[in-house]
């Protein structure tokens, strides 16, 4: 009876692993910036969640509990970079006084100036406007109120305008992250993420 319980899980489990893989590995990508280590974070919250599924599986919303690790491992992975370097810069500095390029302004894209947000803000911003997250389900990935969702994103987004010298930074928050789409091989709107509408909600 075991095994066939065992069995059920693991079968279970893979369905969620294929359907959802490349979300991950995409969210990865965008918090951390680091297309290389993206699928091994993915792997790893992945991994994490099986020897947890139990948990995961009888949970309200499996999904968001996966992006909520994803989210802490791209965290701690930014903490450990700067203490290891010793440069807090490495991730959040803006280089505009090291640059020799007077036009820098013009060509800092969406993936360099998501790069600059505080880590909360770049979280609410990329759930919201890159994968179309409900301000409800974005609070429930990242732990935290509807209210500081609200903030942060906001908050984000206008750094974001300023950054990129446009008004429409959601618009080309979409076709900025739509060139992460080399990590998995799919688009952020495609099968593997769920809509606002999506079942997994």
């Amino acid at each position: 009876m075991g095994t066939v319980v065992d069995d059920a899980a693991s079968v279970e489990f893979h369905a969620f692993f294929e359907r959802h893989y490349a979300e991950l590995s995409r969210l990865a990508h965008l918090l951390t910036g680091e297309a290389d280590a993206a699928d091994d974070l993915a792997a790893d919250a992945l991994l994490a969640l099986w020897h947890r599924w139990d948990r995961v599986r009888a949970a309200d919303h499996p999904v968001a509990y996966a992006r909520g690790v994803v989210a802490n491992l791209a965290r701690t992975r930014i903490r450990s970079a700067v203490r290891e370097r010793r440069r807090i810069t490495l991730f959040w500095s803006q280089r505009e006084e090291k640059t020799e390029n007077p036009d820098v302004a013009g060509v800092v894209d969406v993936q360099s100036a998501l790069r600059r947000l505080p880590f909360r803000k770049r979280a609410c911003v990329v759930l919201r406007h890159a994968f179309d997250l409900s301000e409800k389900d974005t609070a429930l990935a990242l732990g935290v109120s509807v209210g500081t969702v609200k903030s942060q994103t906001s908050k984000g987004m206008a750094e974001l305008q300023k950054l990129l010298g446009t008004g429409d930074a959601p618009r080309r928050m979409h076709a900025g992250v739509n060139g992460t789409a080399g990590v998995t091989g799919t688009s952020v709107t495609g099968a593997g993420v769920p809509s606002s509408g999506g079942r997994d909600r």
